[in-house]
């Protein structure tokens, strides 16, 4: 059996472009990653959570996905500023410490805009905000949960935004 796997996932940048309206035009291919790999959950790490419902939220999905949305990450209010470094990463981390006997062990990802959000880079899959997630996104996902599916280790370097090599 496949050990579950966590997509800490973010909404404005990566479901749909920063800035513009919100349409969700990206989660299809969002969905269409999440299909391929029956391990995978969702766990929504996006700023819509103190906004929204749990089930507003998972609305926006498609129906065959909605219940492989597993929940959203706690809100962590930083006490300084530097503590805006990694936050999301640290309020996934306290949701995998309520949901998982070894966060040392857990298999998870995160998709996000923002870098700053993240320490452990080689988990990120970090998409252009002009864009939202892309099909250069989508096989960057699909390597990562390949690698958890086969049991190799994440990659310990940080790999180049897709988005940077572009000219």
């Amino acid at each position: 059996m496949t050990r579950t796997t966590y997509i800490f996932m973010d909404f404005d940048g990566v479901t749909h472009p920063w800035g513009e309206v919100e349409d969700f035009r990206c989660l299809p291919l969002i969905e269409a990653v999440v299909r391929e790999y029956e391990e995978a959950r969702i766990v929504i790490a996006s700023d819509w959570r103190m906004l929204f419902s749990l089930s507003k939220l998972v609305s926006r999905f498609a129906e065959d996905v909605r219940p492989r949305v597993a929940g959203v990450t706690p809100h962590v209010i930083p006490k300084h500023g530097a503590e805006l470094h990694g936050l999301r990463e640290r309020e996934a981390m306290l949701w995998l410490g309520q949901h998982v006997p070894d966060v040392g062990e857990a298999a998870w990802c995160a998709l996000d805009d923002a870098p700053g959000n993240w320490m452990s880079r080689s988990r990120l899959v970090l998409t252009d905000f002009k864009h939202g997630f892309t099909e250069e996104d989508a096989g960057a996902l699909r390597r990562l949960l390949d690698s958890f599916r086969s049991g190799s280790p994440v990659p310990a370097t940080s790999r180049e935004p897709s988005f940077l090599r572009r000219a």
